[in-house]
């Protein structure tokens, strides 16, 4: 099998890469939109298998094309039953589950718009999107979150309905639209186009409120058939099994979003896992077996800090750590020597393989986005058989503008374009993007319309970055997040975070130092890491307050900053940390649902931990 791996055009201004475009492996959809997709493989290949749905005793049945296409028909007759009509925006409100791709399909089929809301979103964020949107009805998972919807309704006079999934709603519609003629479907799907609006994805918002951003039908064919043609044919050469992958990321976010239109588009066998808490992954992982996953840095993290803690207690912990370094190490080189090969071979089924049956046992790739996941993880997993292919992309751009390119990884960057995208550094370092997958705008409340971000195509996204003279991608922080000490040095805080965060024994981590001396951090515990080392050292009894002012464990953290330390400057490098007895969380207002820190909340949330650390002490517990 032939695989197209298209080459970067570079641009160079003063010696330096400022711009790298690669050319789309696809021509544009000149006509249809995504309403189409699931009948259009009804009618292409009706027995393939495009879905594993769970079943009540636990086990994974198959859908078909015609089944799922059918059951899509049938719901869009419910909607057009229920008098929505062509642009109507249809909310949904749920975890990752088949009902959730099944509606959003449905929708589009009788000519709305959706809007999704992340499931763990408050009172208000959830009045937000549904007054910003103009949405006229909703569907929510559960009956919590249907009375969550209902105490805001007297702000909503337009939400003229509201379903709730557990209560039967997709049998409701389907009973609905029982008397509305096929040709209604057929007529509301004529309507639409490349250039219709899909849908209107909320940014989380790390400071602000979300702003809507507008995708079109045309924006996700453009990012999910190039994507599809780029990393298909690999998946299918290298595995030599049909593709399938559990999606666990949330479909409100942009990124699961994409992950389903691409999976459908390409009938690819997609399963949902609503739940990423450990027990409930890992259990959905081994049943349903994919073969590839999409996921963000966390989940990888907590399988490897799982798999560290695991050969800890049962006396393993120095083999697996040699395992990790070799693992690495194979990861890193380009040409492993006969003695690195080897090493690897030694550790494959002592530590190696059981990482791959933690994430089903067929799993050989891995995509990860929405933050960095670090050198040292993507070259373990790369060593130990799980070629990791780090993205970059934004709301704004349907996900992914740049991807690593199968078998060209180069760690410490985001991959090269995505093919039908460009990408530009400004002069202040701003990543600028381009292409058939960005946005068409902001959506404008007023005037029902998204506004033009620029008249030229290129979307700012806020990052600052560089490329290399192949095209890879380096993102190196945030342009509002660029810490500026009181010695004028300039400091990007991700490097230090990628890398603390990864550590088995922290929660979360934000580097700090704008207008002052030297650069400090806030460090929280992961809970389940911290479990674990207070069985293994007998300090079960220690209230936490206590315990976070135990010498041996700050003694362990300090190593971790002082590894960090090492990445950066000495100017750039952590002077003092405090460590936090309580967790950031998206309760507790500290993360976006996609797990960003809000570093304006914990910075005044913690204003007086944060001044503590300029006052002479080198690491202190929040009182």
């Amino acid at each position: 099998m032939s695989v197209i791996e298209p080459q970067p055009r570079i641009t160079l201004v003063a010696g330096a890469v400022r711009e790298a475009s690669v050319p789309a492996l696809v021509p544009p959809v000149p006509h249809g939109s995504l309403a189409d997709v699931p009948f259009g493989n009804a009618a292409v290949e009706p027995e393939a298998v495009v879905f594993g749905r769970k079943r009540a005793d636990g086990g994974w049945g198959d859908v078909t094309a015609s089944a799922f296409a059918a059951e899509v028909h049938a719901a869009a007759k419910g909607l057009i039953a229920a008098g929505l009509q062509p642009g109507d925006r249809l909310a949904l409100m749920a975890r990752t589950t088949y009902e959730w791709t099944l509606l959003d399909f449905a929708a589009w089929a009788a000519g709305l718009v959706t809007v999704p809301v992340y499931p763990t979103s408050s009172a208000f964020q959830t009045r937000w999107i549904l007054q910003d949107s103009g949405a006229v009805a909703c569907v929510v998972e559960d009956p919590a979150q249907g009375r969550l919807v209902s105490t805001e309704r007297r702000g909503l006079p337009g939400l003229a309905h509201l379903w709730v999934l557990d209560a039967g709603a997709v049998d409701q519609l389907k009973r609905a639209g029982e008397r509305v003629p096929d040709e209604a479907v057929t007529a509301r799907r004529g309507l639409l186009g490349p250039e219709t609006l899909a849908t209107l994805v909320y940014t989380s918002g790390t400071t602000g409120r979300p702003k809507g951003c507008a995708l079109t039908h045309g924006n996700f064919f453009a990012e999910v058939d190039n994507a599809i043609a780029f990393l298909h044919p690999v998946f299918r050469e290298l595995s030599k099994e049909a593709p399938a992958t559990l999606l666990f990321l949330p479909l409100a976010h942009v990124f699961g979003r994409m992950v389903a239109i691409g999976c459908v588009r390409a009938r690819v066998r997609l399963g949902h896992a609503p739940s990423i808490e450990n027990g409930d992954l890992l259990a959905d992982l081994a049943g349903f077996r994919p073969t590839f996953l999409l996921a963000i840095p966390y989940v990888l993290e907590k399988v490897y800090n799982s798999a560290r803690a695991t050969a800890e207690r049962s006396g393993r912990a120095s083999s697996f750590d040699r395992a990790a370094r070799v693992a690495q190490r194979y990861g890193h080189e380009d040409e492993p020597s006969l003695g690195l090969r080897a090493a690897r071979a030694l550790y494959d089924p002592l530590v190696y393989r059981r990482i791959r049956d933690a994430l089903g046992g067929r799993v050989r790739h891995v995509i990860c986005g929405g933050s960095p996941l670090g050198t040292r993880l993507s070259e373990f997993y790369s060593g130990a058989g799980i070629d990791v292919y780090e993205g970059y992309g934004l709301t704004e751009t349907c996900a992914a503008s740049t991807v690593t390119p199968p078998r060209r990884p180069r760690t410490g960057t985001v991959g090269r374009p995505l093919p039908g995208t460009a990408v530009r550094i400004a002069d202040d370092g701003e990543v600028w993007l381009k292409g058939g997958h960005v946005f068409a705008g902001y959506w404008d409340a007023q005037r029902g319309v998204a506004l033009p971000f620029n008249d030229e195509g290129w979307f700012p996204t806020g990052d600052l970055g560089a490329l290399d003279e192949d095209g890879y991608l380096r993102i190196t922080g945030r342009k509002k997040d660029i810490l500026i000490t009181s010695a004028g040095k300039n400091v990007a805080p991700a490097p230090l975070e990628d890398w603390l965060r990864a550590h088995p024994l922290i929660g979360q981590c934000l580097v700090l130092g704008d207008n002052r001396p030297y650069i400090t951090a806030l460090l929280t515990l992961d809970q389940e890491g911290l479990v674990h080392w207070r069985r293994m050292r007998r300090k079960d009894h220690l209230p936490i307050r206590q315990l976070a002012r135990d010498e041996e464990l700050l003694g362990v953290l300090q190593r971790a900053v002082d590894e960090a330390n090492r990445l950066v400057s000495r100017a750039e490098s952590i002077r003092a940390f405090r460590v936090l007895t309580t967790e950031w969380s998206e309760a507790s207002g500290h993360l976006t649902p996609s797990l960003k820190l809000r570093r304006a909340a914990v910075l005044r949330d913690f204003a007086d931990d944060v001044e503590g650390m300029y006052g002479g002490e080198d690491a202190a517990v929040t009182p």
